[in-house]
């Protein structure tokens, strides 16, 4: 007799499949074919390919999951298969003053309603923040002038918000339509980091301040909600995992050591409990990357240690229950150093889980986190000055005026990088740049901030 297992054991089941395989389950009976067409087993696909497309089902309307892996499928080759050609290009100049950052503000183009519009803001050094329409090329809102200088920047796509912190300490929250901040909050001291999330129980905003503190705030209101002081000096790297489970926190300083925070424990503090946190016993950490799709793993690039090399060190975490008490645990999955001639990078990104892409001089590396080079290649004439890394795309810019458009291919044991196009940044402008050019992308458009003069930059947008 056939045994028929429960619906709810057949989910979880199904929960750890790909997406081939869950097709296949399609096809064995008519239990199987239903189930499979579940929305979360597809929204939890859909997260994993695109970390940045955590919206509501309420958003996505009237289709399923499903239908938006699918049509978000499609979309993909669009970019890899363009060519310089196909690209419609728009450059934005003017009066704008130099522009420090700049940050998509329409969730990477992963549209839920048919209508593909990228949208893109920026601080600029004349105390004002900007959005653009990047497929039409103009600017479509600006902020007053700001009484401070605006230092830092982030944005929540899936709530098309963005976040500001001035010189004076001064966080405010956009949202790029009212002509004012929707809300604005003065911190007692200089911020030095900020960090922008989306959680089931609603969207957070991160800040690390001079003294080593970190304060949650709600949002859009600014409530503070919690703060925690364990790092005794600057905050100037917060980084927020994928899944929303973990917060990275470290400074620069020799004496800082990097902090792993449970992140439910900073949005729902108790006066009689201390934060979850483990404290990672080395200091001099320079960069650090969670892995785009193995949401509890992070690589870090130590600068110093008693060789004097560059270290890369990758980390498990996971919570476990001793002795009666949840703990964080930090599991050490590799580590390797890299060769003496080799220069710590700006830019990293650890795409799968076990491969690190990163600059040096004018070339990409990628190494297996266990020290494996497998791919080297040329990318410029000059240095490297800036690495966009996505799950899909990687972008180059150096100050040789030129801009590279990499994909991630899967052949093989190891996925790969393939060289797709190779784009002027300002077209027929060999002028060198003043400041080191930076690059962003969506499915559908290159958005370049290129600075040529000392006194106002440059926006060139690429759109298919």
């Amino acid at each position: 007799m056939e045994l028929q297992l429960p619906d709810l054991v057949i989910l979880r089941i199904f929960s750890f499949l790909d997406v081939l395989n869950l097709l296949q389950a399609a096809q064995v009976n008519r239990q199987w074919n239903r189930l499979s067409e579940n929305n979360y087993l597809w929204r939890m696909l859909c997260l994993k390919r695109w970390t940045f497309c955590a919206f509501s089902d309420e958003q996505l309307g009237t289709r399923t999951w499903k239908q938006f892996f699918y049509r978000q499928v499609r979309q993909e080759p669009l970019m890899a298969l363009a060519k310089p050609g196909d690209f419609t290009y728009k450059e934005v100049a003017g009066n704008i003053g130099i522009i420090k950052s700049i940050a998509y503000l329409s969730g990477s183009g992963l549209s839920v309603d048919g209508l593909e519009r990228s949208v893109i803001c920026g601080i600029s050094s004349k105390h004002k923040f900007y959005a653009w329409d990047v497929q039409k090329g103009t600017m479509i809102w600006e902020s007053p002038v700001q009484s401070s200088y605006i230092k830092l920047m982030t944005t929540l796509p899936q709530k098309h918000l963005a976040f500001t912190v001035d010189m004076e300490g001064t966080i405010k929250v956009w949202n790029c339509s009212d002509g004012d901040a929707l809300a604005a909050y003065t911190m007692s001291q200089r911020c030095y980091s900020m960090e922008a999330f989306l959680t089931k129980g609603g969207p957070f905003l991160m800040v690390g301040d001079r003294e080593g503190g970190i304060y949650t705030f709600t949002v859009p209101d600014l409530t503070c909600i919690s703060s925690v002081n364990k790092l005794r000096y600057p905050v100037e790297l917060l980084v927020c995992s994928p899944n929303q489970k973990w917060i990275f926190a470290c400074g620069y300083d020799e004496h800082v050591f990097p902090m792993v925070f449970l992140t439910e424990c900073l949005l729902k503090p108790s006066k009689d409990d201390v934060p979850l946190s483990l404290c990672i016993s080395s200091p001099w950490c320079w960069r650090a990357c969670w892995a785009l799709k193995k949401t509890n793993r992070i690589a870090m690039i130590f600068r110093r240690d008693s060789s004097r090399r560059i270290r890369f060190t990758t980390f498990d975490f996971t919570t476990e229950c001793l002795v009666g008490q949840t703990v964080i645990q930090a599991h050490e999955i590799a580590s390797f150093i890299l060769p003496i001639h080799m220069d710590a990078p700006n830019h990293f990104g650890i795409n799968d889980g076990n491969m690190i892409v990163f600059e040096n001089g004018p070339k990409l590396f990628i190494f297996t986190i266990n020290g494996l080079l497998l791919q080297e290649i040329r990318a410029h004439q000059l240095n490297i000055c800036h690495l966009w890394v996505d799950p899909v795309h990687i972008l180059t810019t150096s100050m040789d005026n030129s801009l590279h458009v990499f994909m991630w291919e899967k052949e093989g044991r190891y996925p790969y990088l393939r060289n797709c196009c190779q784009l002027e940044q300002v077209p027929g402008d060999q002028k060198p740049s003043c400041f080191p050019p930076k690059a962003i992308c969506d499915n559908m458009s290159i958005v370049c901030v290129v600075t040529k003069c000392r006194n106002s930059s440059i926006l060139v947008m690429y759109s298919l």
